[in-house]
């Protein structure tokens, strides 16, 4: 399942909804990303992601699809924010559930990698002296997602 929202997420209460009455999960691996403070050597007083409605959850549910394919999985949840976003709160939450938890874990790491690489978001950064900057693809997320193509 994919939500795209502006509003916050309890991660506690969708992990509930995932295993709720389910007895085929042995393992469930969850993933939550914060606006940190910091990023490239930059104080950072906030966030504002932007995406295209439509094009976002179809890219995601690519994503989501191929996680499927590859492991085994009872189930999976991939929230994404996008707005203002002020220092602390969640950004991204994926849930990963399965009847073994190295599927579970393979998993969350493969949609994390992949959404930081090829999820159509628009991030970008207010700093502490008051500008506004892009955040630029990172090669270190590159090179974790290359571990993951066929």
């Amino acid at each position: 399942m994919i939500r795209i929202q502006q509003e916050a997420f309890d991660t506690g209460a969708e992990i509930a909804e995932i295993s709720k009455g389910r007895t085929d999960i042995g393992a469930i691996v969850s993933f939550t990303g914060l606006v940190r403070d910091f990023n490239d050597g930059r104080n950072i007083t906030g966030l504002v992601l932007e995406h295209y409605p439509g094009m976002t959850e179809r890219e995601l549910a690519k994503i989501e699809a191929e996680a499927h394919q590859r492991w085994q999985l009872q189930a999976s949840r991939i929230i994404h924010r996008y707005g203002n976003l002020a220092l602390g709160e969640p950004i991204v939450l994926v849930i990963t559930a399965s009847p073994h938890r190295q599927d579970a874990f393979d998993a969350a790491n493969f949609l994390m990698d992949w959404l930081k690489t090829k999820a159509p978001f628009w991030k970008s950064e207010m700093t502490a002296d008051g500008r506004t900057v892009w955040v630029e693809e990172r090669t270190s997320d590159i090179d974790a997602a290359r571990r993951w193509q066929k």
